[in-house]
């Protein structure tokens, strides 16, 4: 693909995982939308809400991954389910594009341990999920995405983890609050900390909007196509029970514990990222609670 894809205004997807649960899916646990993968017949339910995605006018999906990483499906007892189901997860995204060409699917690699926190195991281990879920990937994609990373090591061991399979990525850094991730650093050291030959480009991923405005003018000047993936939670910032609320929560929603803003609508969000947009971003699009309605609102800004 071409390397300078997001040097125009182009529009991500929205929330997958949400819109899974606002459509009916029975979520267990923290295997959150990954359960819409367990069972066949909720397979179409997946298919649907990329479609309407992109009929909104989405230029990429991202594979339905985020809760298909080995953390989440050991917690389940579905360890043993780990290739199947990102198999199955590239293989629906593949459909919308058989369908309609023109849309890119983003290959969605997650945090490998525990979300909006950065993972400290030992590196083998880090490098080895992800290029687990990449290489099941892989044929499917035309660039990877690490979606919602907390750290610069981890965006580093991502991208030597991709390396084989030559093919662009882009990044996804996660700020939970103020203007550092949640591992103390800065996101103007990224990209002078990991090999930018295939950098696609670098937005803020699962933040709110007021977040991401206190962060524009660093992420403006790295250098590269910027945006963000804005959420409607009223908070992402973690706690020690962050884990223990999700495996406890009796919906298995994360809002039920993150909280959910009803501010948000697709005209509000439409109008924030008018303004991101004349400051420079052209990466646009949305992750937990936003809704094709929201997407369709942001491509009316191409």
């Amino acid at each position: 693909m071409d390397i300078n894809f997001f040097r125009k205004i182009r529009v991500l997807d929205g929330g997958m995982g949400q819109e899974l649960l606002a459509r009916g899916l029975d979520p267990k646990g923290t295997l959150w939308s990954a359960k819409a993968l367990l069972e066949k017949k909720n397979h179409s339910l997946v298919e649907a809400i990329h479609e309407d995605f992109v009929k909104e006018g989405a230029d990429v999906i991202v594979t339905n991954t985020f809760a298909t990483r080995r953390l989440r499906l050991k917690q389940n007892n579905l360890e043993e389910k780990f290739e199947i189901l990102n198999k199955q997860a590239g293989q629906i995204a593949k459909k919308i594009k058989d369908k309609y060409p023109k849309v890119l699917i983003a290959g969605g690699l997650p945090p490998q341990n525990n979300t909006y926190s950065s993972d400290d195991r030992d590196e083998n281990e880090i490098f080895k999920n992800f290029k687990d879920q990449a290489k099941i990937l892989d044929p499917f994609v035309d660039f990877f995405y690490f979606d919602v990373l907390s750290s610069i090591r981890e965006i580093s061991i991502a991208e030597n983890s991709i390396k084989e399979f030559n093919k662009p990525f882009l990044i996804g850094a996660h700020i939970s609050e103020g203007t550092s991730l949640p591992s103390g650093e800065k996101l103007s050291d990224i990209t002078k900390k990991i090999n930018c030959k295939n950098l696609l480009g670098l937005i803020l991923a699962c933040v709110s909007p007021e977040n991401f405005k206190k962060n524009i003018n660093e992420i403006k000047s790295i250098g590269y196509p910027f945006g963000f993936k804005i959420n409607a939670f009223e908070r992402t910032k973690t706690t020690r029970n962050f884990l223990k609320n999700f495996k406890e929560s009796k919906s298995g929603n994360p809002n039920e514990f993150l909280g959910k803003r009803n501010d948000l609508t697709p005209e509000v969000l439409k109008n924030l990222a008018k303004e991101f947009i004349m400051n420079g971003a052209t990466i646009i699009g949305g992750c937990c609670e936003t809704s094709p309605s929201h997407i369709k609102a942001f491509s009316e800004l191409k």
